[in-house]
């Protein structure tokens, strides 16, 4: 679960692009509640878990001109974690899974960003979830850019990706069908 959460907030916002001396820094807005880290996973084979992460936060740079300079980080409040029913989210933040007691935080930092011509992109980079470390892929599109009624410059992107929970640490049998989370970015920066 730890897994969804980070590929989540990391995938949507390595979609845009970055150079050292033209590029825009970004901070994801979650005051406006504008960013959804989420993730979808199977139980047990009969239906589907859904749930999100709360609190998180993060930054991205992005060049227009140059967007393969991307860059993106983000920071997960693993105990926020949220599947709209208190005893498993009990468990789910519990040792069986996230264990958020020895591993408060996720995180997400991107070590590359290829753009495609289509405006997708595929966004690489180091997940830190439940003490493991593991490079992973979003895949990435840009959802738009532009000024805000408030003065200010927007951009956002969103981005999905699929962890295998025994990649991070985490083995509690729940069946074949729920080894693997799927995991979808929604997010929306602030230009600074």
């Amino acid at each position: 679960m730890k897994t969804l959460m980070l590929a989540a907030v990391i995938a949507a916002t390595l979609t845009t692009g970055i150079s050292n001396a033209k590029a825009d820094d970004y901070v994801i807005d979650i005051e406006g509640q504008h960013a959804f880290i989420q993730f979808k996973i199977s139980h047990m084979g009969y239906s589907w878990l859904l749930g999100e992460f709360t609190d998180f936060e993060g930054s991205f740079s992005y060049d227009e001109a140059n967007p393969s300079a991307a860059k993106v980080s983000v920071t997960i409040d693993t105990n926020s974690l949220d599947s709209n029913h208190a005893e498993r989210d009990k468990h789910l933040r519990g040792e069986d899974f996230l264990d958020t007691a020895s591993y408060p935080e996720a995180t997400f930092v991107s070590t590359s960003y290829t753009p495609n011509e289509d405006g997708t992109a595929a966004l690489t980079g180091d997940l830190t979830l439940h003490g493991v470390t593991k490079s992973i892929t979003i895949d990435v599109s840009e959802v738009g850019a532009g000024n805000d009624p408030w003065g200010g410059f927007r951009r956002g992107f969103e981005g999905s990706t699929t962890l295998t929970l025994a990649d991070f640490g985490i083995d509690y049998d729940l069946g074949p069908a729920a080894r693997t989370v799927e995991m979808y970015l929604s997010i929306e920066g602030v230009r600074q």
